[in-house]
This record gives structure tokens, sequence and C-alpha cells, in this order.
């Protein structure tokens, strides 16, 4: 939310500096994120002078430019031009030197002597481009002869500057969506603090009838849709820009002017909160207007010349034949106000928020008249803001009101009362008020004290506050105006100790994160909504879609970890931080029918990059899958998690891909991500990633860890190499020697593979090594023997393997 601060200091009872302001707007819950200066020309003009052109002479050196005498109030200064247009008795805009200038297009330009075709020149004769004035290159901006000379040019053109202040408004604060709003808050404020009856100062509106001479008939079928409908008729509308101080302060808050009529529906909805809309009266058919949804399916052509087919859910504003316009939404090409627009028909309504955002969502047009529809605007000034905008019309345009208002509200809302009992007050804000007070505040917040008791407060809460209806809203209007830095600090705190649900499971978290953390890992958090665009028509039989997305990129729940993690990972590349071990635990979402849903918790780390930098020590080492299948089993160890084995997988989004099992069951996966799915994130360098399955990992960890003493008896090594097949897998090995069950071996090694044209183009050479240890004694060498050949023998005849002896 934009908010101008010569805009709302108009509504303000006293002036507030602009500092003071912004402390006091964060402090009611108004928070300001942004507070700039704006200038209508950037600069402000400072520095610049208005001064006369004493003579004009031809440059010695040069046939267009002109050697000119011009005075600013003191010694005449010597200035060469280049403008077709100068001329000696002319007023003219001076930049003298050390002036800085902004340019309408282009950098800002300190003036400096300067020698010009051999001629000294000390300042310039400025055209309106030059100093962001205009576009006009032409030629010098030449003044009426009667401005006085030595004038600073600001003092004379006064060109417009504002303080602006981007306001981080939470999604239930409509009621601060409007500068009459952030009044409101900002007097409650000084009521409070100042001790000042300070109330917003609201123009009054002695709104008439000039001619009833435009006839219009409203009726509205769905009463639910749209609670209450106002409008107005008013005829010999003049079509044109609208006034510089109406144009200056929309431009302030970032919107363009655009004509008379569309800039003061603009005006009255950032003044109010309440969004207009006008329709061309000589184009409404029948004379009549009809709010009511249409057949499913229907075609309406839109401002953006856009044809759309409409819900029957779409609440619409019709004519006595066609639809004219979404209502509160976006209006249609062949209704609206045009150049030669000279009778309107002006719209004021309260519209169902969930009708508008449903609506809004659907079609994809969020429009800021949506965006204060769907949260609720107040029903209770719709016909004001509607006479006000009336009689703003009337002014600027030339226009006379030519009917009365029509208010539709066949059912008046009522207030809703929250009962405020003052013990809960204290006990969800942490202090003590005085009854007084707290009506005080309330009051100067327009909420009306309907009943006062020894225990509690009855309110009756104002229709511009939807979001207050339990009393725990009400707390929150007192402490946002008394404010959360009043509210004094305990002596001493009681807690009550809290008993985790998943206490072992989030016990496992902390000790994963703290293994993967020391290993070089940091973690992340990405969102668990993300893009169906990045997933394939068969990854998107079982996802669960979102029927109002956030927006057309965010459109869907996850069904895999790994598509949100390379936005991450590109994010990371692109800014030069080309290794990455990241990991984090989330969730995925499924669906196997209407209202059949499922998550999923997983673990899962990525990796890409170096995992060790070159340097005077040794060559890098690039990150693979058998890092990660590492890191993998050593998270195994740390939650004690037995019986781990890794097999080959044929996972389609790897182009290399390990299955991890525990037991007989599939806990997760790694594998080096494909190219070409990579490649759609814009990364260029493998990425590794392994996804683990946590709710299958805690089924399998033992949370008793059993500890032993060291043995006091020496283990014994031996290694041995064999040709293998190349298709073999390293797993079939140790799986046969496990098969011969010796008890005394404890540890099965792979440390070396060895390929080469010698071996053949098939074969491969790998070198095992084997740790022996018994608790008992100490092993003799026959012993060892013995078992090394017994591994050879199964090798030789189970695995075709050629044991290497020498």
């Amino acid at each position: 939310m934009t908010i101008s601060y010569n805009w709302l200091s108009e509504y303000l009872p006293v002036n507030i500096e602009p500092e003071r302001l912004s402390g006091i707007l964060t402090s009611i819950g108004l928070e300001v994120e942004k507070m700039e200066s704006f200038e209508e020309v950037k600069g402000g003009l400072q520095g610049l002078l208005l001064g006369e052109v004493l003579d004009v002479q031809q440059h010695p050196n040069a046939d267009k430019l002109k050697l000119t005498r011009v005075t600013v109030g003191g010694e005449p200064l010597q200035i060469v031009c280049g403008a077709p247009n100068v001329a000696a008795g002319q007023k003219v805009v001076v930049a003298t030197v050390g002036t800085t200038i902004y340019p309408a297009a282009g950098e800002p330009l300190t003036m400096k002597v300067a020698k010009i075709r051999g001629v000294e020149s000390y300042g310039m004769i400025c055209a309106e481009d030059e100093i962001g004035l205009g576009t006009s290159h032409a030629g010098i901006l030449v003044l009426p002869g009667d401005v006085e000379v030595g004038m600073k040019a600001a003092d004379y053109f006064k060109p417009f500057s504002d303080v602006v202040y981007e306001i981080g408004l939470t999604p239930n604060r409509m009621d601060a969506m409007s500068h009459w709003g952030v009044a409101r808050d900002v007097c409650a404020y000084l009521s409070h603090h100042d001790g000042l009856p300070a109330k917003p100062v609201i123009p009054d509106v002695a709104f008439k009838v000039d001619q009833p001479s435009l006839d219009i008939t409203i009726t509205v079928e769905d009463t639910e849709a749209c609670k209450r409908y106002a409008g107005v008729c008013i005829a010999n509308v003049k079509v044109g820009p609208s006034p510089r101080w109406m144009q200056e302060r929309l431009k302030a808050i970032g919107l363009r002017p655009i004509n008379n009529i569309v800039d003061i529906t603009n005006y009255i909805q950032h003044e109010t909160g309440q969004p207009l809309h006008a329709f061309d009266y000589d184009k409404i058919g029948g004379k009549k207007v009809v709010v009511k949804t249409l057949p499913d399916g229907s075609s309406f052509t839109t401002l953006d010349e856009k044809e759309r087919k409409l819900s029957s859910e779409d609440l619409m504003i019709c004519d006595e034949a066609s639809p004219m316009c979404i209502a509160g939404v976006f209006g249609g090409l062949h209704s609206g106000v045009t150049e030669n627009t000279t009778n309107i028909f002006l719209e004021s309504a309260w519209f169902n928020p969930t009708f508008i955002r449903k609506t809004s969502f659907r079609h994809g047009l969020r429009t800021d008249a949506a965006t204060r529809f769907e949260k609720g605007v107040d029903i209770s000034n719709t016909a004001n803001v509607l006479k006000r905008a009336a009689m703003l019309i009337r002014e600027l345009a030339g226009a006379s009101i030519a009917s009365e208002v029509l208010d539709v509200y066949p059912s008046p809302e009522p207030k809703k009362e929250v009962v405020l009992p003052y013990q809960y007050l204290r006990k969800l804000s942490g202090k003590l008020y005085h009854p007084e007070t707290v009506k005080s505040i309330l009051e100067s917040l327009q909420f009306t004290i309907v009943k006062e008791g020894i225990d509690a407060m009855v309110v009756q809460v104002p229709h511009h506050k939807p979001d207050v209806s339990i009393p725990a809203d009400v707390v929150e209007e007192i402490l946002r105006i008394d404010g959360l830095d009043n509210i004094e600090i305990p002596t001493s705190i009681t807690i009550t100790p809290s008993v985790e649900e998943n206490y072992l499971g989030e016990r496992l978290k902390e000790k994963t994160a703290g293994v993967l953390t020391g290993a070089g890992f940091t973690e992340i958090l990405t969102n668990s909504i993300t893009n169906a665009a990045y997933f394939t028509e068969e990854e998107l039989k079982n996802s669960v879609k979102l029927l109002n997305n956030l927006s057309n990129e965010l459109n869907m729940l996850r069904p895999s970890m790994l598509q949100t993690a390379l936005e991450v990972i590109a994010f990371n590349l692109n800014r030069k931080n080309n290794n990455l071990r990241l990991f984090e635990f989330g969730k995925t979402y499924s669906t196997s029918g209407v209202g059949e849903y499922a998550e999923a918790n997983h673990l899962c780390l990525y990796a890409s990059g170096q995992l060790v930098e070159s340097s005077w020590k040794g060559k890098s080492a690039a990150a693979d899958v058998y890092y990660l299948k590492g890191v993998a089993e050593a998270l195994f160890t740390a939650l004690n998690i037995k019986g781990a084995a890794f097999e080959k997988g044929d996972n389609s989004d790897f182009d290399a891909s390990i299955v991890v099992l525990v037991g007989k069951e599939k806990v997760g996966e790694i594998g080096l991500v494909k190219k070409s799915l990579a490649s759609r994130f814009d990364i260029r360098q493998p990425v590794l990633f392994a996804d683990l399955y946590w709710d299958e990992l805690l089924q399998n960890t033992t949370s008793r860890v059993q500890f032993k003493g060291l043995s006091k008896f020496p283990q014994v090594e031996r290694d041995l190499a064999m040709v293998v097949p190349k298709s073999l897998q390293y797993g079939e090995i140790p799986a046969q020697i496990k098969q011969l069950r010796i008890r005394q071996l404890q540890d099965i090694r792979l440390f070396d593979i060895f390929e080469s044209e010698k071996l053949g183009h098939d074969k491969k050479s790998l070198a095992v090594n084997f740790t022996f240890l018994d608790e008992e004694k100490t092993l003799t060498d026959k012993e060892i023997d013995g078992w090394m050949n017994k591994i050879m023998n199964t090798l030789e005849k189970n695995i075709g393997a050629e044991i290497r002896k020498q």
C-alpha cells in the first residue's frame, strides 16, 4: 500500500513531520517498509536561476553556435549556446557553474567551465527537456517577459514534491487500504498519546441534484453476491485532463493520470478505499442495470480486448440485453467511458469477497478493485463515497447531477457485537487497562460502546473493520493504538513444559542436521507450492492442484522435492556460488481421488560443484553419486539403521541412480540429475540428488544404542585383487562373501578400480581390503589364510573372478 504524505496530511488535524509520522504508522501496525522522497521533476530544479539574455553574437569559430551574455542578477555570464531560437531580451532558465541538471532522458550533468571551440562558457541556457520540464529540444525554454531576473527556478515553476510511504499491510487490514483509513488510525494514536481529541478531517459532501434529466433502473437479482448497490447519473460530462493537483497525487502513489473521470474514480478509491466504476450512460441498453450471474460458458469481452468464457458463479453488471462489466473485477470493452462520452452512470457497491476472489483468480484478473473487494469494503459508506465522487465529477468535468442516488440495500447489514471481558484483556495483553482508557481507544477507532459492566464491556464493531469478530481482535486494536512497547516486562515468567507429540522424530532430525552441517552441508527450506510446468503429464496424474493459486507460477503442491531445490541451486549458481552442499527436510503431496490426499516426509541432499578446491596439496575433487552414497551411509550409522543396501536404479530423472534399501523396503534413491532436467533451470554443471524417505527411515531406526569395549586383540588386514566382468556390480562381492558366515570378518572395503585394454574391454580389476578380528584371541596366519582361500574360491566359482596372486 502506497501512502502520500501530502495527501494524508490533508485529513489530519495537526501537522506531523514525515519522520515522526513514519514512526507512528509503524507503531500502530502499519509498518513503513520504505520512506522516500517523490519529485515530479527530478532534482526539483535546485540551483537553476531565471536570467535575461543581454546580447547575442555569432561564435567566432562555429556557424551554428552563438556567444551570449546572460545576467542572473550579478555580473553577466558568457555562455556559448547552440539553440536556434536564442535572442537578446529573452527571459530564460540558466544553469550556472556547479549546478547539476537532470535531463528528461539521460544521466545527470554538473555544469563546469567549458571551452567550446576556443571560447570559454560559464554555464548553460536550458531547453525544457534538459531540466526535466518536458520533452522538447527544439530550442531553449523562453519565459514570459515579466519574470524576475535572479529568481530561483524552483520558486517560479513550483515543481511538486512529496514523501511517499510503502506500508506493509497484513491481509486483514483492509480498513487501512486508503488515506482516510490511515488517517483514522493516526488520529486514534494522537488522541491516546498526545491527549488531543483528534478526528480525521473528512470533506463534507453537499450533494444535490441539478436537474433530474436521466433515468435508470437498478435490479439486484443475486443479493448474496451483492448486498448493496448504489448508482447516480451525471450529465453533460466533458472528458479531459484532470487538474494538476489530482494528477500530482496520483503520480506520487505510482498511478498514471488518464482523464478526469478515470482519475476521479482512482482518486476516490485511494482516498476512501471504495472502488467505483463509471459506465457510458448512453450505451446502457434499456437504461436498466441488472446485477446477476450468467449461464456457464457465456462470452464477454473485457477492456483488454480479450474474450473470456464466464462461469455461472461470476457476478456481472448487465444492461437489459447484455453484460457490461465483471462486477468488482474488470470493465467491459463496449460500456466504458471514452473521450466522446457526455453522460455517465457511476456505480458504488458492496460485493461479496468470496465471489470476487474466486472470479479474480478464475480469470487471472488481479486488479486494485478486486484486491479491495475481496478483503471486504465498508458497506456503510457505499452511498456517501458515491456522492463524494459525483460532486468531484460535477466540479472537475463541468457536469451536472442528473438523478438522485439510487441505493438498493434491501437488508441493511447489522453491526457485529463483541463482548470484551476485562480479565481476558489483561490476560491476552499482559497489561492492566482502565476501562476509560479502553473506551477512549475504541471510540477513537469508531467502535461503539453498547454496554459497560463491572467485568466486561460490549462493543459494536464498525463496518470498516470486517476482520474484527472475536474478543482477541478487539484486544489487538487496543494494543495497536496503545503500543506494544508500552507493555511492561514482567519480573518473573512462568513456563509450562510442553510435550512434543513426535519427540523421537524431532530429536533425530536435530541429530541428522548436526551430522550434515558437520559434513559441510547447509540447510535450505523451499516452497511446498510449485509450478506445474516443471512436471510431465505422467507426474501430474496424482498431483494436488490449487483451486485458488497464488499466481500462474505457483499453482500446485509439489509431488517431488527436486524441482524446488533446483530453483535454489540455479539462484546460487547465477551468483557464482558454484560449490554447493545442501539438505532439506520437507514434504511431498499426492492425491488418489477427490478429497483423498497424502503427505510424505523426505530428507533430501543436494551436491554440485567441487568438494575440494585444487591447491598445492592436490587436485580438486568433484561431487559424484558415490559421495552422496557415503553421506547416506554415515547418516544410517548415526541413526543406528542396520542392514542398509544399495542397488542400481532406473529413475527417469537420473542419468545414473542408486536405490537405497533396508531389508527389502525401498527407503530412498540417489542419482545424477539428468542434464535435460537441469538445463530447464539454466543449470549447466552436474547436480547430485539423494531423496531419503524420512518416515521409512524412522521406522527402521533403533533408538537404543549398544556400546562395547575396545578389543584387546589386534585386527589383521588382507588385500585381494581380482579381475571381474565390467558389468558386475561391486555389491555382489560382499553379498557372496557374507554367505560364508565368517564371524571374524569385520569389514570389507573396495579401495581401487582399474580398467585397461590389456585386461580387455569388458573387464575391470577390483582391489578389496578385508579386516579380520577375533574378540577372544590373537589370529594366526594359518587361520587367516584359510578364510582368504574360502573367499577366493567362492568368488572364482560364483562370479567368475580371476584372482590376481602377484
